[in-house]
């Protein structure tokens, strides 16, 4: 999917509708750090509230240890950037990743709300008389998991696309190469 994806025109995209924007980007860059020693406890909270959704236990199911290693790895990118066209084109890979192994789209959004809730406690512990950094930083999160949220969310709106148009091409009988001349044609 994603060889075909202008991963620049995405990441513009994603600041537009986030809001993420360059302060949000200095603010975590400069203080992103300060969020690393939480990030195993925020991931381990994570998990242990999905486990009470009964609908997320197959996608746990023998895979938990793995899974939190591999959602800390991802944190420590959010916090710490860099935020590019190489950021868009990860988290879109991430969100094949659950499009791969069939997570319901409605779990991205659960698993941003949940990062939050357990980030909100940390950000207060970490910034307790520093009310306008801990302010910029809440702005920054809400920004950056927003702007992750809408990447990975493509993954999704690009399978959706993918399988109607397969299921286009078996109705009709229409092969890939005749589409895809016929694609090319409209273009010009």
């Amino acid at each position: 999917m994603s060889e075909t994806i202008d991963f620049d025109a995405l990441f513009q995209h994603g600041r537009l509708y986030s809001g993420f924007d360059s302060e949000d980007e200095q603010t975590l860059k400069a203080e992103g750090g300060k969020l690393l020693p939480h990030l195993q406890s925020v991931t381990d909270q994570f998990y242990a509230a999905l486990a009470h959704i009964p609908d997320a236990q197959p996608f746990l199911e023998g895979r938990l240890e793995a899974l939190k290693k591999t959602h800390v790895a991802w944190l420590q990118t959010v916090f710490s950037g860099p935020y590019d066209a190489n950021f868009a084109a990860h988290m879109h890979k991430v969100g094949e990743v659950h499009v791969q192994v069939k997570l319901p789209v409605e779990f991205m959004a659960c698993g941003m709300i949940q990062i939050s809730r357990y980030l909100i406690p940390v950000l207060a512990q970490v910034y307790a008389g520093d009310s306008d950094t801990l302010a910029r930083m809440m702005k920054a999160i809400n920004a950056v998991t927003g702007f992750c949220l809408i990447l990975m969310q493509e993954s999704y709106q690009s399978s959706l696309l993918a399988q109607e148009l397969e299921k286009f091409m078996s109705i009709t009988g229409i092969s890939r190469a005749l589409f895809n001349n016929l694609a090319a044609a409209y273009k010009d």
